[in-house]
């Protein structure tokens, strides 16, 4: 006759208890698994697979009961760990989405929003068009098993145990932040500059004839001219997308391995 201890259960709940949290947060706060289109008994499920996949390979657990108080430490632990690491990719296509608004404000689209349900909120029209290339190019280069990847290695970098999480991790990741200007600067750069360069020539036309009526030629020649530029860096965005999620990717192991270095707060 088989039994099973108390303790023996214990030590096979929490073998899949912490890791499928840690994976539940990512899924949810990740770009694209995490959008609000995809049901919540589906994260959980892929979730679910996810840990058993995983779990068998991560090495024994802190010997604590999940239902202590130190079990509630270590869960509340894998959550924020999680939800960190799927920010990360966010905050890549924020940048995007962010790229778009900008070159949608210098062409005069700024007042053309519609409802993302995906964002719950008004959004520019080219910030989303920016969103979307820039989610199927992630799909295309399988970005979202690259995240995946990471993640199973994070539980290497950053074993689930009782010790406290070090504040290094989250001043890494305050600092990714950033990566949503600079990232945004950087990809409407030429459709800014281009632009500029339009308003000036539009400038000195008005200047050397007054009778000129800047609101009916201006308005179609910087969204012509917008257009255009965009439709010409297109093939340029490519690459800088592909860095940019590497680059996500990497920072995503990276603050699970400054989470893990000596505690500082």
């Amino acid at each position: 006759m088989i039994t099973v201890t108390s303790a023996q259960l214990q030590i096979w709940i929490a073998a899949f208890f912490w890791p499928f949290f840690r994976i539940l947060a990512m899924i949810v706060a990740s770009p694209f698994l995490g959008a609000r289109g995809i049901p919540a008994a589906t994260k959980i499920g892929l979730a679910l697979v996810m840990t058993v996949l995983v779990a068998p390979v991560l090495g024994p657990m802190p010997d604590v009961p999940p239902a202590s108080a130190q079990g509630l430490f270590i869960l509340v632990q894998q959550l924020m760990i999680g939800t960190a690491m799927g920010l990360v990719m966010r905050v890549v296509f924020s940048a995007i989405e962010m790229a778009g608004h900008v070159m949608g404000l210098q062409m005069g689209l700024g007042f053309a929003t519609f409802f993302d349900p995906q964002n719950a909120a008004q959004i520019p029209v080219l910030g989303q068009f920016m969103g979307l290339i820039a989610m199927l190019f992630f799909l295309a280069i399988n970005g979202h098993l690259m995240m995946i990847t990471a993640l199973v290695q994070s539980f290497s970098v950053l074993p689930i145990g009782l010790h406290p999480i070090s504040g290094q991790g989250w001043y890494t990741f305050a600092l990714w932040g950033g990566e949503v200007f600079r990232g945004g600067l950087l990809i409407s750069l030429p459709v800014v500059a281009v632009l500029m360069m339009t308003n000036v020539a539009l400038a000195v036309l008005t200047r050397a004839a007054p009778q000129l009526n800047i609101f009916a030629v201006g308005f179609p020649l910087t969204l012509a001219v917008g257009f255009i530029v965009i439709a010409l860096s297109l093939g340029y965005f490519m690459p800088l997308f592909g860095q940019m999620f590497d680059t996500g990717v990497q920072m995503m192991l990276r603050i699970a391995a400054d989470a893990n270095k000596t505690a500082s707060f």
